[in-house]
């Protein structure tokens, strides 16, 4: 214990005044949390532009116009004369989207002549463009049985008996968990979590080979007693509370500013942050030990940890990805973490809906400690020997 103590001393007195250690691990995070956080502040994709073209100058449509004026989506900014310049309003980015009305449209309805309303949407800016189909195709729907519902009823049908012909099936839609399309909460964890990953494994990958550069290896191994156990447990140690300074600043500052907090998360949640911080500073030592030239343990980190957020299946399913690109994405412990990080957080389940995603970082963590301590004991020997 004395010498376990002595080397997280050792390592915490480096990591506070290293610049490659304090400066990833105590400065970036705060400034990169904030950031994330700010990014996304007002929170929901509200009042996007949409240019409105009416051909058909009814009642109806003047109607309809009002109707998608009010929803949180849709902001009509624009009246269009032609679908030319519909798409050249669309292209010059003035507006996200826009809706045809045509000629004849209510007469259509009346006399009953189907008739087309179309939505244009921007799919290269893809979740504005689903927010204002969504919007706009439930007040063109809802419009058409309004109109249909009124002929029905002025021909004497009752109103009961005409709604049970127009929708004979009631759909009743319920949107768990993020029931708003909040971009704050959805994304701001997510994106700090990551940013966190990173941070951790770049610093990792210098736990070792940044002792030779500075000439201190030596040293270390004296005060290990040449145990290399005794290197990796105590570096561990060490940067796990300051992983746990971040995870306090994340869940104490972070989270309650931006109102992300969820009550009875704090347990489970900081039960996965600290296996990802361990399969973290494993992978990180592992790099370490095998890799000598910092330069090139650092581009390996960054190769490594770069696509995380995107392999995680965070934005996109994993399923639907190549199966190439799965199995790269289970070789980060990211991938784990975000799955259970999903159900805990999210989906406030308890821990032991997240019981895979915790077996599969604690093989990370297995894995990584095991190969760090084997190939370091090597290191140590030649260099005893030497």
């Amino acid at each position: 214990m004395r010498i376990l103590f002595a080397i997280i001393t050792r390592e915490l007195k480096r990591i506070f005044s290293i610049p490659a250690h304090y400066v990833v691990l105590l400065i970036i995070p705060p400034v990169v949390f904030l950031f994330f956080g700010f990014i996304y502040n007002k929170k929901f994709a509200e009042d996007m532009p949409v240019m409105v073209w009416d051909e058909d100058q009814s009642a109806l449509s003047t109607k309809l116009t009002d109707m998608l004026n009010a929803t949180k989506s849709i902001h009509i900014t624009a009246v269009g004369s032609s679908e030319a310049q519909v798409q050249s309003a669309i292209k010059s980015g003035k507006v996200f989207g826009a809706v045809h009305f045509p000629k004849n449209m209510e007469a259509g309805l009346k006399s009953n002549h189907p008739t087309t309303a179309t939505v244009y949407t921007n799919a290269a800016a893809i979740v504005p463009a689903k927010l204002i189909y969504k919007d706009a195709a439930g007040v063109i729907i809802k419009g058409g049985l309004a109109v249909v519902l009124q002929k029905f009823t002025r021909q004497g049908m009752p109103e009961t008996q005409a709604l049970s012909l127009l929708q004979p099936i009631q759909l009743n839609t319920i949107t768990l968990y993020n029931p708003d399309y909040n971009y704050q909460q959805y994304l701001t964890p997510g994106l700090i979590t990551v940013a966190f990953q990173m941070a951790l494994i770049i610093v990792g990958v210098l736990l070792i080979n940044y002792e030779a550069k500075t000439k201190t290896f030596e040293a270390l191994i004296r005060t290990a007693k040449g145990s290399a156990a005794q290197i990796v447990l105590g570096k561990t140690m060490a940067h796990l509370l300051v992983a746990w300074l971040n995870y306090i600043l994340i869940a104490g500052i972070i989270f309650p500013l931006y109102g992300l907090s969820k009550p009875g998360s704090f347990g489970p949640v900081s039960v996965l942050f600290t296996l990802l911080s361990l399969a973290c500073i494993g992978i990180g030592l592992m790099v370490s030990t095998i890799v000598s030239d910092i330069i090139t343990a650092t581009d390996v980190a960054l190769f490594y940890t770069s696509p995380a957020f995107v392999f995680s299946g965070f934005t996109f399913p994993r399923w639907a990805m190549p199966w190439y690109d799965q199995v790269y994405a289970n070789l980060m412990p990211y991938t784990p973490f975000l799955d259970g990080f999903i159900k805990v957080y999210f989906m406030q389940l308890p821990l032991r809906f997240a019981h895979r995603e915790c077996g599969t970082l604690l093989l990370f963590i297995a894995v990584t400690f095991l190969l760090s301590i084997i190939i370091l004991q090597r290191k140590i020997k030649r260099t005893v020997i030497a």
